[in-house]
Order: C-alpha cells, then structure tokens, then sequence
C-alpha cells in the first residue's frame, strides 16, 4: 500500500508534518481530517521524497484530485483589488466573502486571517488584519477583536459574529454578511447611477449661468447704453444680477459657502436632523425611493440579525442605530420599547405610518407564525425589486424636469437680452410707419 506524506494544520494553526499508508491520495485526505488536521499538502512518498524532506525541502503540493473539495479550497488564490489608504465598504465585503470561505473549508480563523493579511494589497486594511490576528492569539474572541475597530467593523458585523460564535455557524453568518453588504452596495449603487443625471445636468447648468452671466450679458450692456429708451423690468433685474455675480465673485462663493455650512449645521441638530429626514421621505420625486430603501434596510438588517441568532431586543437596538433615518429610528425605538413590554411588534409599526399596510400585514403574519427572521428577509427582496421600479420611475420624471429647469435658466437670460432689442425694432418701425404715412 503506498505511503502518503502529508503537512497539514491543527485547531490551533500550528503546523504539522507525517506519513500515512492509504490506498489513494483522496483517502490520505480524509484519513488526515478524521485526525482533526486540515491538510495543506499530501504527496506520495517515494525515495526522492523521503530525501527531500528529510533535508526540509518538501515539494510543492499535489493538486488535489476531483473528490478533495475541502482540501481544494485551501489552495485558492484570492486577489484583492488595490482600493486606496482607507477600507472601503466593496473591500470589507470582499474581505467576508474570502474569510466566509476559508473558515467554511475548514481553515482555523487565525490561519484565515493569516493568509488574507499576506495578500491584501489595502494598507488600511491590512494593517487591521494584523491586530485582529494578534488579539486572537492574545485569547480575545474574534468578535472582540472585531469591536476594537469600530470605525470599520460596526455593532450590525460585530454582534453578528458573535452570535455566529455562540452558535458555531462563524462561516454561515459571514456569508450572511458579506450577502447583506453587497445587496446594500447594489441598491446604493443603483440610486447613485439614477441621481448622476440630475446632478450633471444641474452642474452644467450652473456653469452656463455663471459664464452667460459674466462674459456674455455684460457685452449687451455696453449695447444697451447707447440705446434712447428705458429698458424693460426683467432685463434691468438680469443686468443687476449679472453686475453683482461679476463685481462680487468672491462675496458670492462665500454666500453659497454660508449657506451650505448654515444647512450643513442645522440637519445636525436634533430638530433640523428630523425635519431633513422627514422631508427626504415625503418630498417627490425622490421620496419614494428614499422610503423604499430605508424598509428594505430596516426589514435586511432586522431579519439578518435575528436569523443569525441576536436577540431580538438587542437586534431591534442594532437596527435603530444603523437606520440611517431618524423617522425609521424613532419607529424602531417604539417597537424595542413595545417588545420590551411583551406586545407585539406590528403595533408600533403600523402607528409610526412609515411603512406600508402590505410590510406590517407580513410582520404580523410573520410574527405569528414564528417565523418573522424569513418573512422580514422576504420583504427586503421584494422592496429590493421595488427599489429598482421606484429608481425608474424617478429616473423617467427626473429627466425632463431637469431639461425643463436647464431651458428656463437658458431660455430667461436670452429672452432678457432680445427684449430691448424687439423693443428697439417695434419703436423703428413705428418710427417708420409714421413718417410713411406723413408724405402721403
């Protein structure tokens, strides 16, 4: 029978060497995983073999045969793309994703993050693996570790992989997380992509008002002195405007820039913060997919919480936190509160009027039934859906509303400046018509 020499991991991360007599490189595998080792390197033992690695130069490993599916993943080569100094959320997803992976093949944690650290190309990033790997070898949990670094692991991962901890499913609840961030990331992405023109449209027409304002009216002006009449009303406003954007540039920038700070500083306050939210629910045509996202968050993050195992009371004091809205999170205080007490959660729900009668029927049913983690999840896949038909609704109206806008800021200065001209060519003609009819 030949003999399989194999090099391969314990619990700990430690590595082992040894032999073993089997009858096929796949049966060496298993036999080194009934030994609770995770395998790293199996090769048939030959005399060049038996030198090699009494020198301490062992071959490189065999590639594992079809049958070997957990030794397979231990040779996956995965490659993060370069993304800056700061960890960015497509970086942390990727990061779960690859652990979730390594962790499900079998690899120990430490060893996980070991081999994610030497490849991550993201500074930030990198040099975070290396604590979290440190802390653990100090004795801390993985969600310990996680908590150390707030900025970029928040209570929704941290308590999640504590849950997943307690329970033993780590690599089940780091798939839950890394689907989670990429659902966010589509949807955020998606409304982005919506917002882009507007925005564009907006900034163009901005810089149109700003270059007729300050090369092309004031040469009308210089026109419109010579002329013997008054001016109309509208083009006297437009000169007027025209004189202060060109005198006062800097005056101007910095009322613009007042105004900002002004607003900025005001939706930081407790009431300004619960007016702009509201505001952003209800003002069309972006309220409806503002609302859209906000349930499928608040249904996501709850239903991933409470199916990962976190208790449902500290779950719903996650959710508020991470709402993103002060109505969504008022509406989820109240539902803490009202668990708290032993009331159900629809209630409060439906009292709050931010969600629909068709989310809080579903809850209820949900709730009921006992099984409220999969019928929250349900309600996100739909509003995911939703999510894209409110997107191509606002798309659809925000476009011509923008082209309208970019005409009446175009259209105004134009019409300003032919007014006294069309005036001008009615008084000639007059003028001419009159002397025409003078000789007859």
């Amino acid at each position: 029978m030949p003999k399989y020499n194999y090099v391969a991991l314990d619990q700990k991360g430690n590595e082992t060497k040894g032999s073993i007599e089997c009858g096929s490189q796949n049966e060496a595998i298993g036999r080194v995983k009934e030994m609770q080792l995770f395998p790293t390197k199996i090769t048939e033992a030959d005399k060049e073999d038996k030198s090699a690695a009494k020198k301490g130069k062992p071959k490189a490993a065999a590639k594992p045969r079809p049958g070997g599916k957990k030794g397979g993943a231990m040779s996956i080569n995965i490659k993060i793309p370069g993304l800056g100094s700061g960890v960015k959320p497509k970086v942390l997803t990727t990061f779960t994703r690859q652990l979730a992976t390594l962790v499900d093949a079998g690899l120990p944690l430490l060893r996980g993050l070991r081999v994610l650290e030497k490849q991550e190309r993201s500074a930030a990033l990198k040099s975070i693996l290396a604590q979290l790997a440190a802390s653990i070898e100090g004795g801390s949990t993985f969600s310990e570790a996680l908590a150390q670094h707030p900025k970029v692991f928040n209570r929704l991962f941290v308590n999640m992989v504590k849950a997943g901890e307690l329970g033993g499913v780590l690599e089940v609840v780091l798939k839950r997380l890394a689907e989670f961030s990429e659902k966010a990331q589509k949807i955020k992405g998606k409304v982005k992509a919506a917002l882009f023109y507007p925005i564009a449209v907006l900034i163009v027409a901005i810089g149109i008002m700003i270059l007729l304002m300050t090369f092309v009216v004031p040469k009308f002006k210089d026109v419109f002195a010579g002329m013997g009449f008054e001016l109309p009303g509208f083009t006297v406003f437009v000169l007027a405007v025209s004189d202060i954007i060109r005198n006062n540039i800097l005056g101007t920038m910095g009322g613009i820039a007042v105004f900002v700070v002004i607003f900025l500083l005001f939706i930081k306050t407790k009431f300004g913060r619960r007016i702009w939210d509201k505001t952003k629910l209800v003002m069309p045509p972006t309220g409806p997919v503002v609302t859209k996202v906000s349930i499928s968050r608040f249904t996501r993050t709850l239903g991933t919480l409470v199916s990962s195992g976190v208790p449902i009371l500290q779950a719903l004091t996650i959710v508020k936190e991470t709402a993103g809205n002060v109505i969504i999170a008022n509406a989820v205080a109240k539902v803490h509160e009202s668990v708290k007490e032993g009331e159900t959660i629809t209630a409060p729900l439906e009292a709050s009027r931010v969600f629909p009668p068709m989310v809080v029927s579903m809850v209820d049913v949900g709730e009921q039934t006992g099984a409220l983690p999969e019928m929250l999840l349900k309600i996100a896949d739909n509003y995911d859906e939703e999510v894209d038909n409110a997107v191509a609704a606002m798309t659809s109206l925000l476009e011509p509303i923008m082209i309208v806008f970019l005409a009446l800021i175009v259209g105004s200065i134009v019409i300003a400046m032919f007014l006294p001209l069309i005036k001008m060519i009615t008084l000639m003609s007059g003028e001419g018509g009159g002397g025409g009819g003078g000789k007859e």
